[in-house]
């Protein structure tokens, strides 16, 4: 049976690593569909491009871009948010995204795909739907210890600030808005552990296979 799992939520909710520990788990391909739109955006910085010529880098996207180290900067992220918000850029990476899913690389029965629409725009029809979501200072506390990690420059008032920002773009658009979708298991991980996560999702899993 092909399993296909939708997870959606804002930034540092813990999307990401629950997506990725799944995929491990059932033997599914991974997406991470904001690497698409991180990827469309480091093309623009990298050309030093506007932001006018965001639907033609998503077009051609190559698909080595999606490894780059530097889709994880800081600066990566935030023109990665406004394209995400221009319609013909989501319209170009929709159908990659429902290829990806509807032929898993690697010879994987399904896939998990995690991002801000998967739920509700690029997989409506899902096996199992999850909303990974936390509170704004969990989140950008997160982010911050991160960056801090890394060893970057970080200040907890302007990273709590950004991710904001990135929400309010994120809930706004007006072109598949980040919302949980009506089916879908809404998972707050503000108190919770990766491992108690993880248990909820399985729990959910099981019922829904």
């Amino acid at each position: 049976m092909t399993l296909t799992i939708a997870i959606d939520g804002p930034a540092a909710a813990g999307k990401g690593t629950l997506a990725r520990r799944l995929a491990a788990a059932h033997d599914l391909a991974y997406l991470d569909s904001g690497s698409l739109y991180r990827g469309t955006a480091l093309t623009l910085l990298r050309g030093n491009l506007a932001e006018t010529e965001a639907v033609a880098a998503a077009q051609k996207l190559r698909p080595e871009l999606l490894t780059d180290p530097e889709l994880r900067a800081e600066a990566t992220g935030r023109l990665a948010s406004k394209v995400a918000a221009i319609p013909a850029v989501r319209a170009a990476l929709l159908d990659w995204q429902r290829d990806f899913a509807k032929h898993p690389p690697g010879g994987k029965s399904g896939a998990v795909l995690d991002g801000r629409d998967i739920g509700t725009v690029v997989l409506p029809d899902a096996k199992v739907k999850l909303f990974i979501t936390a509170s704004d200072e969990a989140r950008a506390m997160r982010r911050f210890k991160e960056l801090q990690e890394k060893g970057e420059a970080a200040i907890y008032a302007r990273v709590l600030e950004d991710m904001r920002e990135r929400d309010a773009r994120d809930t706004a658009r007006s072109t598949a808005p980040m919302r949980p979708a009506e089916d879908a298991l809404i998972i707050d991980t503000s108190a919770l552990d990766a491992d108690q996560v993880y248990r909820l999702a399985q729990d959910c899993i099981a019922q829904k296979i």
